[in-house]
């Protein structure tokens, strides 16, 4: 890569800039459409609907859509939000579910060992169903949409032209280390968890070259937590009472078992990355 094609540290500074505000902004509508949704109506999930039009029009203009025109065909690659081959979606759901699972164990035992906080969530027991049900999923897909478009997209694409990949998704999962600590505070196990959750969806969007599958996963992942883990953390035994449980140690065996099987995935996507990049 010749200096001329390195994009500026100036502009590098921007582009990180922009994605924490993007994102904040998006979690500020998200969140004030929801309090007038359930202050007023709350048998009625109408926020989940605004939210969704909002996304949709703003993954539109952030694929290259809307003026001005000179700008949309970087905004179009910038995004990544292309379709890919079917076998390496696959593959990438696959890779991503499967670190999930590990994941989802790695923070149940941390907790558990009491190396881990739980996260504080909304109590929705006094709403309808169908309101739970639209609140989790949009503020799933919402919290996917905006953190890949913004910094898997946009962020990695452009450190991924001036430093290697690896160093790239190092730094994009640093870069959201300021937001996760805003909801979910700065503790150091915290901090690293979502270090790992970033870097693998990092490495997503860099062997696929989309985002599209590590939105797949990153939603997925989210209603999981939102709708399982976190409401279930307070009632988990923690310490030596934990250790005495069969779930417990099932839970290190998901970790073993999941985390084994997800770099089986990533190294067979990782070798289809390689290839696509020797036919093109």
């Amino acid at each position: 890569m010749t200096d001329e094609t390195r994009p500026a540290p100036l502009r590098m500074v921007a582009t990180g800039l922009g994605a924490l505000l993007v994102t904040g902004i998006a979690s500020g509508i998200w969140g004030a459409l929801l309090t007038a949704n359930l202050a007023t109506t709350p048998a009625l999930p109408w926020s989940a609907l605004v939210m969704l039009l909002l996304l949709a029009l703003g993954w539109m203009y952030a694929g290259g859509h809307g003026p001005p025109t000179r700008t949309q065909a970087s905004r179009r690659v910038s995004l990544r939000g292309m379709s890919i081959d079917r076998a390496a979606f696959v593959l990438a759901l696959v890779a991503g579910g499967c670190a999930l699972m590990a994941l989802i164990g790695v923070w149940i035992v941390s907790f558990q060992s009491g190396v881990m906080r739980g996260n504080s969530v909304p109590d929705f027991s006094t709403y309808p169903l169908q309101t739970v049900i639209a609140v989790i999923v949009t503020a799933a897909i919402m919290g996917a949409v905006t953190e890949e478009g913004a910094f898997r997209g946009y962020a990695q694409g452009l450190f991924e032209r001036r430093w290697p990949a690896a160093v790239a998704i190092g730094v994009t999962a640093l870069l959201l280390a300021p937001g996760h600590a805003a909801t979910q505070g700065f503790a150091l196990p915290t901090f690293v968890f979502y270090l790992l959750v970033d870097a693998m969806l990092g490495a997503t969007a860099y062997l696929c070259g989309s985002i599209l599958p590590g939105i797949a996963i990153h939603a997925a992942g989210l209603a999981v937590f939102f709708a399982w883990i976190w409401p279930n953390d307070a009632a988990r035994p923690i310490g030596a009472a934990a250790l005495s449980q069969t779930w417990f140690w099932i839970h290190v065996a998901q970790i073993a078992i999941f985390g084994v099987a997800s770099m089986v995935a990533y190294r067979r996507l990782a070798a289809t990355h390689l290839r696509r990049q020797r036919i093109s």
